[in-house]
């Protein structure tokens, strides 16, 4: 991506936990993809946030393989190169710095009020740490230091990305234009449950169908998939309402009459789960197919990890500039030259 585009810009990406799945597919990659028309996207592989919740040396050793994983994922989705720079997000040191100069702009006690940040140290069954409480600094770090116009998310991230738009609009205030507001593109697909039929898709519940499974083994878990458990036989009234089978069909499938169809006859108990299900293994297959077709067609040896490379020092070269704007707009560059300058007058 030309570092002299005219395009605005945005910023995405994912944390290097594992493969990317059919609940990312509807919450966030297919807007990624739409949006890639009219935006020029800068792709994060937020290693860093990794670490607020999974920082064992197991975790970190597969960082590289996870983060080529993920960039597959996006590209087999339907991301283009030419329109995004995908970047490590640990191999850019100066977003510390651009994070540390925003500090001063926002309390504890607003970062403590955030309820997605109590919620990830519940899921991560650990304290809230230093880094936790800074995620939404460090995160917004990472929208400004590119300079991104529009930042797409779920509804889960919303406050995050407004902790962003309020420390733009701070630094703006005090020490004069130096980012633009980025604008919060709401997805507004639904949550996608899991196989359990209990939680939402994950990468850490096993209960996901990865982007990358194969035919098979996207038919052995959606066969093992919870339905209705008060129905006993196929002669049985099911219901609908709440079954992830039906809930997956109503995301996925293109013909609504024939959903509506199975739905009818799975009310009357004229249909088993088993004939329903294998209609969702065609129906989940027909949608992965098209990407498997793009995976082989990226999955050239040293391509993925070329991509990243390169986005990342363009990243890098971006990012030094935004730092540089700042301590300027700040007056830290001018500190720092006058102490150089009455040095030098004094030799």
């Amino acid at each position: 991506m030309s570092l002299t585009s005219a395009r605005p810009r945005l910023l995405t990406g994912d944390r290097p936990t594992g493969p990317l799945h059919l609940g990312h597919l509807v919450g966030s990659l297919r807007n990624r993809v739409r949006l890639q028309a009219t935006y020029d996207a800068y792709f994060i592989i937020a290693d860093l946030h990794m670490l607020t919740t999974r920082n064992t040396p197991e975790d970190i050793a597969q960082i590289d393989q996870r983060a080529c994983g993920l960039v597959l994922d996006a590209l087999s989705a339907g991301i283009e190169p030419e329109h995004a720079d995908f970047y490590l997000q640990s191999a850019i040191p100066e977003v510390h710095e651009l994070a540390g100069l925003l500090q001063s702009l926002v309390t504890v006690s607003r970062l403590e009020r955030l309820p997605a940040l109590k919620d990830m140290a519940r899921d991560s069954g650990l304290d809230m740490s230093f880094a936790l409480l800074g995620y939404p600094v460090l995160q917004s770090a990472d929208i400004l230091s590119v300079r991104a116009n529009a930042v797409p998310v779920g509804k889960d991230n919303y406050a995050f990305v407004e902790i962003t738009r309020e420390l733009a609009r701070r630094f703006n205030g005090r020490y004069g234009e130096v980012f633009p507001i980025p604008e919060i593109i709401a997805g507004e697909a639904p949550t996608l449950i899991g196989t359990d039929g209990k939680r939402k898709m994950s990468k850490s519940l096993d209960n996901a169908v990865a982007l990358s499974d194969d035919a098979s083994t996207v038919r052995r878990k959606v066969m093992r998939m919870y339905t209705d458990s008060n129905r006993i036989s196929a002669d049985v009234p099911g219901t609908v309402e709440g079954n992830p089978v039906f809930a997956w069909l109503d995301v996925f499938a293109v013909d609504t009459d024939r959903v509506e169809e199975l739905k009818r006859w799975y009310r009357a108990g004229a249909v088993g789960d088993v004939e329903v299900k294998e209609y969702l293994v065609g129906v989940v297959n027909d949608v992965l197919e098209p990407m498997r077709e793009r995976r082989e067609r990226f999955s050239k040896p040293g391509l993925v990890e070329q991509l990243i490379e390169d986005g990342t020092g363009r990243v890098r070269a971006e990012t030094q500039e935004t730092v540089y704007a700042m301590k300027r707009a700040m007056g830290l560059t001018g500190a720092w030259n006058r102490i150089r300058r009455r040095a030098e007058r004094a030799r």
